[in-house]
């Protein structure tokens, strides 16, 4: 099964609990968005309550943007494992959590009166006593002209998938396997440029150089044969630790260029592959920045035939000019950062 998470969103009763504990067990790590108010109601000393939760996630909401708990969760997600999500109760919550192509969102849909008497049968002492009364509840967390308040019918509205759970658990459960076969068929996959782009930004972390970290991967039939980071030669104190005067002195961009010491990170790869005796006439070049004029120099002569990178260089007209002068085809592969979430830290008191 490929990467995935299950979104949770619907009314009070509707079986979002019972999907979470069936997901939990076959291997979901759970989160719930209500858990990030429960941890703020502690923080303030304040009983657990449901109208109490729904205050907090509304200031939350108001003072830090409507996807703030869903933020705060994302930041927690490892992309190689399988999570169920729960609680997802804003428009923008459902956004953030898109922003990974593995998410789904499962809406959970009973008859009211169903719902009401499971709630009976639940038994937690916080929960509506009549129906008058859980249907005022419903209606106070159904929509919000606040903005920022709590809308559940919209975010119900952006479901991928409903669930109707009118029936026997088994009947629940059945569904949700069925959810889960037809999303892994799904090839949730980075394309060939955007694998390699992003293994060349891994490689990038083993730079030295302290002005600048950047890396190049060749690549020659879908295959790595050369990688390589900016830094100092083999053998010589590393950039971080002194030995390339130039960046140490932390000069500004672009001046004094012909003083560094540190080797370019398509120069390394290119030389680690003479160095190895690998052969990379008409490879391809990723790189997480463009080449500049010293590099493009080698690019040509090395007879590779494709230069694919992320970031311009601001430096780079002519190095562009002259890879098309000698017939190097040229992309640009915009990628956003591997973790692309956007953490919160220590935004709530």
């Amino acid at each position: 099964m490929n990467g995935m998470i299950i979104g949770l969103t619907g009314k009070n009763g509707s079986g979002k609990g019972e999907i979470a504990k069936y997901l939990q067990n076959r291997g979901f790590h759970y989160y719930s968005l209500s858990d990030v108010l429960r941890d703020e109601a502690a923080k303030q000393g304040r009983a657990v309550t449901r109208d109490i939760l729904v205050e907090l996630g509304n200031r939350l909401r108001s003072e830090y943007g409507p996807g703030v708990l869903a933020e705060k969760i994302f930041s927690r997600l490892d992309p190689e494992k399988h999570y169920v999500i729960d609680s997802v109760r804003h428009p923008s919550e459902v956004q953030v959590l898109r922003r990974r192509a593995d998410f789904i969102l499962a809406s959970v849909r009973a008859p009211e009166r169903l719902r009401f008497e499971r709630l009976k049968q639940r038994g937690r002492e916080r929960d509506p006593k009549t129906f008058e009364e859980f249907q005022e509840l419903e209606a106070r967390e159904a929509q919000s002209a606040a903005s920022s308040d709590q809308q559940l019918d919209r975010t119900i509205t952006m479901a991928d998938v409903v669930l109707d759970n009118t029936g026997p658990l088994k009947t629940l459960h059945e569904k949700v396997k069925e959810v889960l076969l037809e999303f892994s068929k799904k090839e949730i996959r980075p394309e060939w440029d955007h694998y390699f782009i992003g293994i060349a930004k891994v490689v990038a972390l083993r730079s030295n150089c302290i002005k600048r970290k950047v890396a190049a991967v060749i690549v020659k039939d879908k295959r790595i044969i050369s990688t390589g980071y900016n830094g100092t030669p083999r053998g010589v104190k590393n950039c971080n630790e002194g030995g390339c005067p130039r960046c140490n002195a932390i000069d500004a961009s672009g001046k004094g260029l012909e003083e560094c010491l540190c080797s370019h990170a398509e120069e390394n790869a290119i030389v680690q592959s003479a160095y190895h005796g690998v052969n990379i006439k008409d490879s391809v070049l990723y790189t997480t920045f463009s080449p500049c004029l010293m590099c493009t120099k080698m690019i040509i002569n090395a007879g590779i035939r494709e230069v694919v990178y992320n970031i311009a260089y601001s430096l780079t007209a002519a190095s562009f000019q002259l890879l098309k002068e000698a017939g190097v085809e040229v992309r640009e592969l915009s990628v956003a950062p591997a973790e692309e979430s956007k953490e919160i830290k220590d935004m709530m008191p």
